[in-house]
């Protein structure tokens, strides 16, 4: 969930630390919202298609953003980079996958918020598959130019940049990267970062936990803050070494860093999302399980697990299928309700809602057509009632559901047009036999609105028509 940066109204970080003394350096402030890369005081929306075709090379990716306004996005206020981007380090290269994760913040406190790309396949200097991270800069005319983040340590894992979450982890004011890959460290690139350098420094993240079991591959990452201390921490959704078990750890940040909190046994390998679902000031985490990870014969589950001063509570407060009270739909054993995730507050009533994509819902005789299910916050968490669902079949919503859409493949809630209320973004990544398509349609006090819907392809989009570019694929959350 995208929310206002926890350093935003800091008016000095910390520069040095000497002799016992900190001392503090005045410097711009930072940008107010993680996702506002022109600083005009509008969120942006940030959409990948990471099987791209780039100069003729298929799957080197790209990455589209629209910057938001007062009318919404438009797919014409745009910037769509891939690595053949002037400015951007490295050069397009088949199955790149440039754009296969993504994440957002202020990173040198100028007041433009930054992007970080992942391309999780890319080689580097020999090794296969290594991966890199690329951060691409905000400036008043939106994004350009970037910085490679250096791997430090190529030879422990592959994919490094398959995971990304950007916050002040340690509350100098600064805000931090954290970059994750297919092994067992979980790197953290610490606040300062400048254009010329990169981060003022960086550590390894003490992931390795025996006898309870570490982590192994860091599958997605997310931010929040689950004590309500004023740190931001980490969540990360992988295995546990040892045991084989999938969840989600947590750490908590704290000014010496982040330190191991739980370890949730949520089934939920790929992902989770963190978010104050019920308003009482505590982040809260949802967590997406597999099919059959609720019971038997379930096409997938959502899972809150509620937020405290002491840190997120180690047992689940809801877990959801799409047979429970309120739910639209029922459940298929193959429906993937929960491959998506998103918080954010709909309605503008203080409660973060969910948005669940299940992009293998079958819609009639049209298999993998999808669907995405918006789920109400509340102060007792997720309500069983007021839910909506959505379908490209929906009255409102463009284009017409047809067999492996996938409609749902991606999903995000932001507020967009900045009037209070989360619009709700849906990739389709199989759209027009993969060519992919995104989605946005508009927050309100009544819920998500298919009223001034608009969707966008590759076309509209700079991107080449040659193969599947899976657009909406990846979205920024």
């Amino acid at each position: 969930m995208h929310k206002p940066l926890r350093l935003a109204f800091a008016t000095a970080t910390a520069a040095a630390l000497t002799g016992g003394l900190l001392t503090f350096t005045a410097t711009a402030a930072p940008a107010e919202y993680a996702d506002d890369f022109n600083g005009d005081g509008y969120r942006d929306l940030v959409t990948a298609a990471p099987y791209a075709t780039v100069d003729g090379k298929p799957g080197a990716g790209a990455v589209v953003v629209t910057y938001g306004s007062a009318s919404g996005i438009s797919a014409s206020r745009r910037t769509t980079i891939t690595q053949n981007t002037s400015g951007i380090p490295g050069v397009a290269e088949q199955e790149d996958k440039f754009g296969s994760s993504l994440a957002s913040g202020d990173l040198n406190n100028d007041g433009y918020a930054d992007l970080v790309v992942g391309a999780e396949q890319e080689d580097v200097d020999g090794d296969a598959d290594g991966g890199t991270a690329i951060i691409v800069w905000g400036s008043a005319s939106g994004l350009s130019g970037g910085k490679g983040v250096p791997d430090p340590a190529v030879s422990a894992h592959d994919e490094y940049g398959k995971s990304l979450a950007i916050d002040d982890f340690d509350g100098d004011g600064d805000a931090d990267l954290a970059v994750g890959s297919t092994g067992k460290d979980i790197w953290i690139h610490q606040g300062g970062f400048t254009k010329t350098n990169g981060a003022a420094s960086r550590y390894e993240l003490a992931t390795d936990l025996y006898p309870a079991g570490g982590l192994y591959g860091a599958e997605n990452l997310d931010n929040g803050d689950v004590n309500g201390d004023g740190y931001a921490d980490l969540v990360i959704s992988g295995q546990q070494d040892g045991t084989y078990e999938d969840g989600t750890f947590v750490y908590l940040g704290s000014a010496s860093g982040l330190t191991y909190q739980t370890f949730l046994k949520s089934d939920a390998w790929e992902l989770a999302s963190a978010g104050d679902v019920n308003g009482d000031g505590y982040d809260d985490i949802v967590t997406a399980g597999p099919p059959d990870s609720a019971h038997e014969g379930d096409g997938g589950s959502v899972s809150l697990w509620l937020g405290s001063a002491s840190g997120v509570r180690t047992q689940a407060h809801q877990t959801i299928t799409q047979d429970s009270p309120g739910v639209p739909g029922a459940e298929e054993p193959t429906d993937w309700f929960g491959n998506a995730l998103a918080l954010g507050d709909v309605n503008g009533d203080g409660y973060a809602d969910l948005a669940v994509g299940a992009y293998f819902e079958d819609l009639g005789s049209l298999n993998l057509a999808g669907m995405v299910t918006v789920l109400r916050g509340s102060a007792t968490g997720l309500a069983s009632t007021g839910a909506q669902s959505f379908t490209q079949d929906t009255a409102g919503v463009p284009g017409t559901a047809e067999a492996t859409d996938r409609f749902g493949a991606s999903v995000r809630l932001s507020d967009l047009n900045g009037d209070g209320r989360a619009d709700l973004a849906v990739g389709a990544d199989g759209e027009n036999e993969g060519a992919g398509a995104v989605w946005s349609l508009r927050g309100s006090a009544s819920g998500v609105t298919t009223s001034n819907a608009l969707s966008f392809g590759p076309g509209s989009s700079g991107l080449s028509g040659a193969g599947a570019a899976r657009l909406g694929q990846v979205t920024l959350r």
